[in-house]
């Protein structure tokens, strides 16, 4: 250690972050971002002073980048010198900068991804755009700052009139921080530029109307502005860019995919590079060749697609795999006087426009001082040629120049300024000619002094000044879009295509699904033969079947207890007697794992609607499970779990609920059980569910559930599967615990079958039974007589040969189209008269029904052997009433 000196101890942990501050500061400032004023970043900035100071001009002859990388070097930029000629190369390159700024001559590299050949090999001069962003700077514009050394003076911002920073964008990474701005279209940006000087207030949507994208110098396709809009809004986004190609057909009959345009920054070679390892590695089929047949003329990628494949095919999976299809992620950080900003699209136009304003400003008060020097000195020699004799004795009399301008001074009242140049006048401005320039010359300047004092008197006149001067960028500068605005699939919204009419979605066995206009399927009388309602494939019959509307949401819960989502109008439509189409083609589902149930929601978005409502599963084995829907908002592509089944068991129903239901669950064996909804708790997705019902047996099964409110005017219908049915009260029922075994629901003999659906029905709608055999009747349910709880009930579908009860389920009545021949009109005529006589005996015997009904629910026993002589009697009552209905 030197005399004199010492050791400072310091914390090292408060050294490291101060040094850490100052160099991340450092880079950010002076390195990493651009200025939000001229686009730029330090090197660029002093590489484009460097060629002005040069005078490296676009109608000048090139002059060698070592040239040029040496000036900038040795006065205004103390790093390496790749980092200049690299930001250099970057500004010449066509496929970088959407209007590059540099003109340059030799091997710049290429959209392959070649490397610049050496600047010793290179040339370069300023591109006729970049002059623009150099105009005015020697006219006081901007501020100037000491270079590393302080030999010189560089500007601290370029005076430009090309919004850089939007139309060709920025990339960096600083530290804590990263810009990367998207490149777009100058007559765009002009055009929002104006809108916003002729209206300060205007907003960033109006905005968004004119600068509807990026535009890529490299073209290509945006897919989907909707991420752009967002970067516009906040400052960050996401830019999906695709490839531009089309199929061309060959002369063999084979077709081809040609690429002409790529997305920006995506490498040529290696992107056909991976297409080539795709094919090797069997991850996409289709290919027989990959060819790169681009030239000086343009880029063409030629794709031979084989004879037995699909183009589309082929391209979409290019699309997923390669770099064809890449994103742009937008970040909106520039520096705003110094500090680093996230800019949003009204910003970054306010910032540029201040800067214009700043620099016309500037050169307006510097061109008003240049021409008020100009008019006092013409005042002078004015005074001067008005006293030419008197002048010219004064000077002849004078022993030294500076005794002849003090003599000016004092005799004429003149300063040392215009002294000094009556003294350096030629005397050839003595002449008549010339005396009447100066005059002509002084009442010019004039002329210009008072416009220049308006203009700055005036913030409309300079700013009418920004717009004539971006209108003359535009004019010289200005071209059309290269990339294609593609609205993307999710930018859509297909409810805006459909009307939110009713169908009727039809579900087979083997999993072929379709809709069908609710108007298709015209009413019936009750005991009718039914229509044709679908055509099915061998061993296949109709399961499920249900109405909803074309907006609807569709729930679909499979027998494993997962959950799926699908829009109605993604349903493919069919006809009444249409297959219909392999539900897996429609949404991602297990072959192995069949559709068990279903819910129609109006919407998923509406939060206090999810929120208030419940879904109701229940299993065959008499399992029920509560929970909040919610739960079930958030689609995804392969479905979720919405119940974990138990071994043996399936997903039988799933019910909407709004909470405060009465849940009935009914079974085979013909009873049901009624308990309210409050005593179900709520569960979570993966929860199993408690018991809802006893089964009498290890042959019985639940056939189904409903929820119902519990003061509504709601009925209960039941169908066996030989085609029997009834409605019966609400309040017939009464309210249990659950877990019980439940009461008698209907009289289960060899002639009507077994139990097989339960659903609540008003006297507004009406029935839809769907057989095995696609057979479709729709009645009214007011056609249908209330009956006691044991009844047998009356037929409601005629069944022919071996043919069952697929489906049941009620619709809304609200399309009534009945059958318009004559003869069926006179059937229905002598049916609903022959009607009308056997409700009478009907009624007396449900009378008795609801008594016995009355007496056993209150001493709560089982209701079986007490029914039988009332159930017999309603058997007869409803085989006359069947054929009646028929015309036997």
């Amino acid at each position: 250690m030197s005399v004199g000196e010492k050791i400072i101890q310091i914390n090292i942990e408060e050294q490291m972050k101060s040094a850490y501050i100052d160099y991340s500061m450092s880079v950010i400032v002076s390195r990493a971002l651009p200025d939000v004023r001229d686009g730029l970043k330090p090197v660029h900035r002093r590489v484009l002073f460097g060629m002005n100071e040069l005078g490296v001009f676009s109608n000048r002859a090139y002059k060698k980048s070592a040239r040029i990388v040496g000036e900038v070097l040795g006065k205004y930029h103390p790093h390496g010198d790749s980092s200049v000629y690299f930001a250099m190369v970057r500004m010449a390159q066509q496929w970088s900068l959407r209007y590059p700024l540099i003109d340059g001559q030799g091997n710049y590299g290429s959209v392959d991804g070649d490397s610049p050949a050496a600047m010793r090999y290179t040339e370069a001069r300023l591109a006729k755009i970049a002059e623009t962003t150099l105009s005015d700077l020697d006219k006081n514009t901007v501020e100037f700052q000491p270079n590393f050394d302080e030999s010189l003076n560089e500007p601290t911002v370029l005076p430009t009139r090309i919004p850089t920073l939007l139309v060709n964008g920025a990339s960096g990474i600083a530290v804590g921080m990263a810009t990367n701005m998207p490149p777009h279209n100058l007559t765009d940006v002009v055009t929002a530029i104006k809108a916003y000087i002729h209206d300060n207030e205007i907003s960033i949507e109006e905005l968004i109307d004119i600068v509807k994208a990026p535009d890529f110098p490299t073209g290509g396709i945006i897919y989907g502005a909707e991420g752009a809009k967002e970067a516009y809004r906040t400052g960050r986004g996401k830019v999906v860019m695709r490839g531009t190609s089309h199929i061309e057909l060959a002369s063999n009959g084979r077709e081809k995919i040609i690429v002409t345009e790529i997305p920006y920054l995506v490498n040529k070679a290696e992107l056909i590079m991976k297409i080539a390892e795709l094919v090797n590695e069997k991850k996409i089929d289709g290919i027989s060749n990959v060819n790169d047949e681009s030239d000086r003329n343009g880029m063409r990628i030629v794709i031979d697609v084989k004879r037995d494949a699909i183009s589309n095919v082929v391209l979409n999976k290019l699309y997923k795999f390669t770099s064809l299809q890449s994103s742009f992620s937008i970040n909106n950080i520039a520096l705003v006087k110094g500090r680093p900003r996230l800019l949003n699209l009204y910003e970054l136009i306010y910032n540029f426009v201040d800067h214009r304003h700043e620099v016309v400003t500037r050169r307006t008060q510097f061109d008003l001082d240049q021409a008020e020097k100009k008019a006092h000195i013409l005042r002078g020699l004015i005074i001067a040629i008005d006293h030419l004799d008197e002048v010219i004795k004064l000077i002849r009399a004078s022993k030294t120049p500076v005794e002849a301008k003090d003599g000016l001074i004092n005799n004429f009242d003149l300063d040392e300024v215009q002294a000094k140049a009556i003294l350096e006048m030629r005397l050839q401005k003595l002449t008549g000619l010339e005396r009447d320039k100066l005059h002509a010359s002084y009442d010019e300047i004039c002329t210009i002094i008072a416009s220049l004092k308006e203009i700055l008197a005036s913030k409309e006149l300079r700013m009418q000044i920004i717009v004539d001067e971006l209108d003359d960028v535009v004019k010289t500068f200005g071209d059309g879009r290269r990339s294609e605005i593609v609205m993307s699939s999710s930018e859509f919204n297909p409810e805006d295509f459909y009307a939110d009419d009713e169908m009727v979605i039809t579900i087979s066995k083997m999993g072929y699904i379709k809709r069908t206009p609710l108007v298709d399927f015209r009413t019936q009388s009750r005991g009718g033969v039914g229509a044709k309602g679908s055509s099915t494939r061998d061993q296949d019959h109709i399961e499920h079947m249900f109405s909803c509307t074309m907006h609807n949401t569709i729930l679909l819960f499979t027998q494993g207890g997962r959950c799926h989502w699908l829009k109605v109008y993604e349903i493919p439509e069919g006809t009444k007697t249409s297959k219909g189409r392999a539900i897996q083609n429609v949404i991602n589902l297990d072959s192995s794992d069949p559709i068990k149930a279903f819910i129609n929601v109006k919407t998923l978005k509406d939060e206090d609607y999810v929120n208030s409502h419940f879904i109701v599963m229940c299993t065959k084995h008499g399992v029920i499970k509560k929970t909040a829907l919610e739960a079930y908002s958030r689609p995804r592509q392969n479905g979720v779990n919405a119940i974990t089944i138990r071994e043996n068991d399936e997903l039988l129903e799933a019910r909407l609920t709004n909470g405060n239901n009465d849940i009935m669950m009914a079974v085979e064996s013909g009873k049901a059980i009624r308990f309210p909804e409050t005593k179900l708790r709520a569960m979570g997705r993966t929860a199993s569910g408690v018991r809802g019902i006893t089964l009498s047996d290890d042959s019985d099964k639940v056939i189904g559930m409903i929820c119902v409110e519990p003061d509504s005017n709601e009925n209960i219908l039941v169908v066996s599967e030989a085609g029997y049915g009834k409605v019966s009260k609400l309040d017939d029922y009464r309210i249990t615990n659950r877990g019980g075994k439940g009461v008698k629901t209907l009289n289960i003999t060899d002639k009507t079958g077994k139990l097989v659906a339960i659903k609540s029905t008003t006297d507004s709608d009406d029935l839809m039974i769907l057989t095995s055999a696609g057979v479709a009747i729709r009645l009214p349910i007011s056609d249908i007589r209330i009956t006691g709880r044991n009844a047998q009930g009356v037929k409601l579908i005629n069944l022919r040969n071996e043919d069952g009860i697929a489906s049941v389920d009620v619709v809304s009545s609200s399309v009534d189209e009945k059958d318009s021949a004559s003869n069926q009109s006179e059937e229905v005529k002598s049916d609903s008269l022959e009607e009308e006589v056997a409700t009478i005996a009907d009624n007396e015997v449900s009378s008795e029904e609801e008594n016995v009904d009355q007496e056993l629910s209150d001493s709560s026993i089982d209701e079986e052997v007490e029914d039988q002589e009332e159930t017999k009697e309603d058997d007869e009552s409803s085989d006359g009433q069947q054929s009646l209905d028929f015309g036997f």
